[in-house]
Order: structure tokens, then C-alpha cells, then sequence
């Protein structure tokens, strides 16, 4: 049936018409409500995949640095250490500070370069820390081998080493083992203000590429796909 508008009223849609387009001032309400939904959908399950790759990530991190610190306490006890006893401590010790020194600057670039810097961190610092202590390590058990007045253990062992620097390095100072000689405390107390750089410079530093990998990671998500 045809309907015909009177003089100054709006004209009559057909049966069904809004129903099927909705009216002038919203055109397709379900698509919008539709689009919404999907929107919302979207956002979790992008957030939850962020998650589940953060985790992946720490667990690959956590079995790297864990096999990088196995195999650096396997050379520390199966490296014949004792066939070093005629280089020069000081000289064996600065050449392993230098080598320190070059690990630590490689992580912080790779902290700065990887995409989850924050997890690239703790990576970083689960191996410079044991490499530090197991450096000391080596030079109190090379001292102990060059001459037994050292320390006031007639020998020390790899293990007794070992020990008797992580005890410095936490601060416990049992007093089982302790340095004799003034080389031997000289030894100790290069450890001890390294030890203040390891925890409180290093630290910062590799905060400071978590920072600085951030703000260049940052731009790249703000350009990559919506």
C-alpha cells in the first residue's frame, strides 16, 4: 500500500525498513555493536599473548643463564689451573677484569638491542655475577697454590676458594678461612670494593639499557600494524 504524506509531515518509511537500516542518525547499530564486541575481544587476547611470550622469554633466559654458569663452574674445576702458578697474579687478575669488563659491555648492548629488555637484563646479571665471583676464585686458589703463607689454611682447595670468596662477596665473614699475607688482603680488598661496583654501578648500568632499549623499542611499536 502506498502511503502519501499530508502537506508538513515527514514522509512514512515502508514496514520493516527501519528494522532492516536502523534509523538516519545511526545506520547499522548491530554492525557497530558487532565491531565493538570484537574490539574488546581483540585487546585481551593480544595482552595475554604479550604474557605468554614474556614468560617463554624468562624461561628461555633463566635455562640460558643457568647453563652459561654450569659450564662456567665446570671449567673453573676442570681447567688445570695449577699450570698457571708461574704467570703473574696481578697480571692473570687484570687480564680477567679486562674479559669481565668486555662480557658486561656486550650485555648491555644486548639489553638495549632486545625486544623484552627488562628480561634481557636479568639474563645479563644471572651471568656477570658468578663469573665475577668464580674469577676471584681462580686468583685466591692460584695464590694458595703459589704459596700455601697466603691464607691460614695450609690447602686450599677449588672449593675452599670458591667458598671463601662468595663468603667476601656476601659479607659473612665466618672466619674459618681468612687472608694471612698482605698480598692475599690486598687481593681482598680489591674484591670488596669490586664487590660495591658489581652490586651497586652494574646494577645501574644495565637499568639504564632497560631504560634507554625501552624508548627504542618505542617508536617501532607506535609505526608497526594496528
Amino acid at each position: 500500500m502506498l502511503w502519501v504524506a499530508a502537506p508538513g509531515q515527514p514522509p512514512r518509511p515502508y514496514p520493516g525498513t527501519a528494522q532492516r537500516h536502523g534509523t538516519a542518525d545511526s545506520r547499522h547499530p548491530g554492525l557497530e555493536t558487532q565491531h565493538g564486541e570484537e574490539h574488546m575481544s581483540v585487546a585481551p587476547s593480544t595482552q595475554t599473548s604479550l604474557k605468554a611470550e614474556r614468560r617463554r622469554l624468562v624461561a628461555l633466559g633463566l635455562l640460558r643463564s643457568s647453563a652459561t654458569v654450569i659450564v662456567l663452574i665446570a671449567a673453573y674445576y676442570l681447567l688445570p689451573l695449577d699450570r698457571l702458578s708461574g704467570v703473574s697474579l696481578a697480571v692473570s687478575l687484570a687480564v680477567g677484569l679486562a674479559a669481565l669488563t668486555g662480557i658486561a659491555a656486550y650485555q648491555v648492548r644486548a639489553i638495549i638491542r632486545h625486544r623484552h629488555s627488562a628480561v634481557r637484563a636479568i639474563e645479563a646479571l644471572a651471568i656477570t655475577v658468578p663469573s665475577f665471583l668464580l674469577l676471584f676464585a681462580a686468583t685466591y686458589f692460584l695464590m694458595a697454590q703459589a704459596n700455601s703463607d697466603n691464607f691460614n689454611v695450609h690447602a686450599l682447595t677449588r672449593t675452599d676458594a670458591l667458598y671463601f670468596t662468595i663468603t667476601v662477596f656476601a659479607t659473612v665473614g665466618f672466619g674459618d678461612i681468612s687472608a694471612t699475607s698482605q698480598v692475599a688482603r690486598i687481593a681482598v680488598m680489591a674484591q670488596m670494593i669490586l664487590d660495591l661496583l658489581v652490586l651497586g654501578l652494574l646494577v645501574k648500568v644495565f637499568l639504564n639499557a632497560v631504560e634507554l632499549g625501552r624508548e627504542q623499542q618505542a617508536p617501532q611499536q607506535d609505526t608497526g600494524p594496528a
